[in-house]
């Protein structure tokens, strides 16, 4: 595996960069990064907008009532949608 690591294109490494950033074990470890200014320079762009992505749209928990109010607003819909 490591032979394949260390000899990935720019093209192959780019194709498989949102496989490798996406399984969460991290991108650094390809030689390919040593050695080649574009393709680092990219991940440096992705991890930019991937950090000002998460500043803008921040991770929230839904209020604890959600699905009740969901499932409340499904049975009156359907039950204004079908009158006896």
């Amino acid at each position: 595996m490591s032979e394949q690591r260390n000899a990935l294109s720019c093209a192959v490494f780019q194709a498989r960069l949102p496989e490798l950033i996406g399984s969460g074990n991290g991108v650094a470890g390809y030689s390919h990064l040593e050695n080649c200014e574009n393709c680092r320079a990219l991940l440096a762009d992705l991890e930019c907008i991937a950090e000002t992505a998460r500043r803008l749209f921040p991770i929230e928990d839904p209020p604890e009532t959600l699905w009740d109010e969901i499932q409340l607003a499904i049975a009156e819909e359907r039950i204004s949608s079908h009158p006896r």
